[in-house]
């Protein structure tokens, strides 16, 4: 049975350097590396955070789907507490709700020292998966 990080190779989710810890539809957790994810500043990108909660969100979602059934973001949004320099960045995202047509996460994003550098949620549609899509 194919799962959802089977669909990692070759995506924005390796090109970034995310990886998962725990996947669960309940929670997921992952870390990503500030280097190569920076603005010019050398600060983590504030789109780099949003990257890495959309990518858990997204991956709960289609886990809280179920099978013969998908994901589809429909809105995130995203708040930055601070910045980080360097290291590795963690984002553990809680599931918040999950029915038969949508599902939303917080996403918290902490620094290596465990400060929060961004607070995200995120909703996904969930439907019918396209037969032979």
């Amino acid at each position: 049975m194919q799962t959802v990080l089977d669909a990692v190779p070759g995506t924005l989710v390796e090109r970034m350097g995310i990886e998962f810890v725990e996947v669960t539809a309940e929670r997921l957790v992952a870390t990503m590396p500030v280097a190569g994810n920076t603005q010019p500043y050398g600060l983590l990108h504030g789109g780099a955070s949003v990257v890495l909660a959309e990518t858990l969100g997204s991956f709960g979602a289609m886990l809280s789907a179920g099978e013969g059934r998908v994901a589809v973001g429909v809105d995130i949004n995203a708040t930055h507490h601070r910045s980080a320099r360097d290291g590795l960045v963690t984002a553990v995202a809680t599931r918040v709700s999950a029915g038969r047509t949508l599902a939303s996460y917080e996403v918290v994003v902490s620094d290596a020292q465990g400060r929060r550098v961004c607070t995200s949620r995120i909703t996904c549609l969930l439907r019918d998966a396209v037969p032979g899509a």
